[in-house]
């Protein structure tokens, strides 16, 4: 898997339009469904996916700092915490009424909202979640994501946005970091610049959106004898917050972050690798109509929430 990573990382930095992770998952899914996978190995990449994600997002917190969040004024601050909250929040709800699973329906809500793939491993252990949930809503982040890659930029030159406001609303409504950087950079630097920071801002979110869910799962789930209740704060969370904390001292030399971050995109698209792999889409298509209605309103929700926040604020 690190090998097919490193491969995706190289191809994406000759087209810089393409994300090493959307190539790396694209990968996984192919191999899996053009049966280049043989059976027995599938246990094995499902089991290796997990430390590498895990790993890879605690080396995410390296790229945000404190300083980086308060660049933004209160207004756009205000529209990302509007942002993040009803799109988790609307996901649950309407997954709840379409009959989506109550893991599938946690990981897709949190993925959209705070940062895709990384966000969704983040929620996994809390919502209970299985490899093949795990699998179906990084599948869900990476369509719906690639499709807002096109759509920010095209809308933000119809609607006639300022550069800047473009800028933040891909970093408040696209999912992935690469998918932000992707959409924003089609606009111009200053959109780039922007996206980037409403961006980390929402990842900084992760750790308290997984704290907050993990409660009220605790609260509402009573204690089964065997059974293990979700941790308050999975441990490798904890190491994103140690990471975050450690960034934002400014005591890291920046070729340890340059280091740092081409060895999370590594993890992260091995990961997306073994992942990928799990998904068949013949069994999606057959079984996961609702889950990909789910997306769909996820994204129109962040999408028109925080574009509305944004004009209404200036």
């Amino acid at each position: 898997m690190l090998a097919v990573a490193i491969a995706c990382l190289l191809a994406a930095s000759r087209v810089p339009a393409v994300s090493a992770l959307l190539l790396a998952i694209a990968v996984g899914v192919l191999a899996r469904n053009l049966h280049v996978v043989p059976a027995v190995l599938e246990p094995g990449l499902a089991w290796s996916s997990r430390p590498l994600l895990r790993t890879g997002v605690v080396l995410l917190g390296l790229q945000l700092a404190v300083a980086d969040v308060l660049r933004l004024g209160l207004g756009e601050l205000a529209v990302l915490l509007v942002t993040v909250a009803a799109t988790f929040a609307v996901t649950v709800l309407v997954g709840r009424r379409m009959g989506v699973r109550r893991p599938v329906r946690l990981l897709v809500a949190t993925g959209f909202a705070i940062c895709g793939a990384a966000a969704v491993a983040a929620m996994a252990p809390v919502a209970d979640a299985d490899d093949e949930d795990v699998a179906t809503a990084i599948a869900l982040v990476t369509l719906y994501g690639s499709a807002t890659i096109v759509l920010v930029p095209v809308l933000a030159g119809l609607l006639g946005l300022a550069d800047r406001t473009a800028g933040l609303w891909a970093g408040l409504a696209v999912h992935e970091v690469a998918q932000v950087v992707a959409a924003a950079g089609a606009v111009s630097g200053v959109a780039l610049a922007a996206a980037v920071v409403a961006k980390l801002a929402r990842v900084v979110l992760l750790a308290p959106l997984v704290a907050g869910v993990s409660v009220a799962v605790r609260r509402g789930t009573a204690p089964v004898a065997g059974r293990r209740r979700p941790p308050l704060l999975p441990l490798f969370v904890v190491g994103f917050l140690v990471a975050v904390a450690v960034r934002s001292t400014g005591l890291l030399p920046d070729r340890v972050l340059t280091h740092a971050s081409v060895l999370t995109t590594v993890l992260l698209a091995a990961a997306m690798v073994g992942l990928g792999a799990q998904v068949d889409l013949r069994r999606l298509v057959r079984t996961g109509g609702r889950a990909l209605g789910l997306g769909a309103v996820s994204t129109v929700t962040a999408l028109a929430v925080s574009l509305g926040g944004l004009l209404l604020v200036g």
